[in-house]
């Protein structure tokens, strides 16, 4: 297979288990106290580029089938897009991976909530809310899922 093919391969697989997790983990994926288990993922720029485009899509596809607001498809897939991007520029430094998910999305996903879907929450209330939602799943699952892949990483990625 040549490359091109394995990294959109890769990125393919990538974006379908995210919309898998959300489907699955749905009930917990949206509103203004987050847990979306599908952002462990966000640490996977760390081990392969192709992560970028696949968890950007996953998130993309996921607010479109899950029907969200076209400011959350927007801006929730750009802060994923960012977030992804800055999580593979730091993957000198497997503790810093999952910073950027969880700043961008503490950040930007609160004012998403309040225009789109017209939380009642003040902003700086949705940014502890949805940070911490954001520590739990890309900070400690994705660091686990960093540190079970990285034993295997040489027979998964390429």
């Amino acid at each position: 297979m040549n490359k091109r093919t394995f990294y959109v391969t890769e990125a393919a697989v990538i974006a379908a288990i995210y919309v898998v997790l959300v489907l699955v983990f749905q009930s917990t994926s949206f509103g203004p106290i987050q847990f979306r288990i599908a952002e462990a993922l966000t640490i996977l720029p760390y081990f392969t580029p192709a992560a970028i485009p696949g968890v950007t899509i996953g998130c993309l596809l996921s607010n479109l089938l899950f029907e969200a607001d076209i400011l959350d498809v927007v801006f929730g897939t750009a802060a994923t897009l960012l977030a992804a991007y800055l999580s593979y520029k730091l993957k000198f430094n497997k503790f810093l991976v999952p910073i950027p998910p969880i700043l961008i999305n503490a950040i930007v996903i609160p004012w998403v909530l309040k225009f789109a879907y017209f939380e009642a929450n003040p902003i700086p209330i949705m940014m502890i809310s949805v940070g911490a939602g954001q520590v739990a799943s890309a900070g400690i699952l994705g660091m686990v899922l960093l540190y079970s892949l990285d034993k295997v990483k040489h027979f998964i990625f390429k």
